[in-house]
């Protein structure tokens, strides 16, 4: 399994359109096997990197109704309104721990938190 983060400087990037990296773990008997930094250039789509790098699952902060779309499509499992550690955070998810707060990431307002 191959899950991803948006990240900065270690941190999950508190907007997942916005990112110059990924942060991609690779996860086999409920650990990490390799972790790996991938820089994504502006002309990278998303279905393109997801299909591209086998990616299963994304854990990430705010997310766009359009970027969601697209996971569901690819079948990628999503974990959003996530904050912090990349590593700390992927300790907490392979222990099963429930991750962000969805219900607070669901009514984010555009013109309020300027994310373009």
């Amino acid at each position: 399994m191959r899950i991803a983060m948006p990240t900065i400087n270690g941190r999950i990037h508190p907007v997942f359109h916005r990112t110059d990296e990924y942060t991609i773990y690779d996860i086999e008997v409920e650990s990490v096997q390799t972790k790996t930094i991938y820089p994504i250039g502006n002309q990278e789509t998303l279905g393109g990197f997801l299909t591209d790098e086998c990616i299963n699952g994304v854990i990430c902060g705010k997310i766009h109704s359009t970027d969601r779309n697209i996971l569901r499509l690819k079948r990628v499992e999503l974990n959003y309104g996530v904050s912090g550690e990349a590593d700390d955070i992927m300790v907490r998810y392979l222990s099963g721990e429930r991750l962000g707060d969805i219900e607070e990431n669901a009514f984010w307002h555009h013109d309020v938190e300027r994310l373009d």
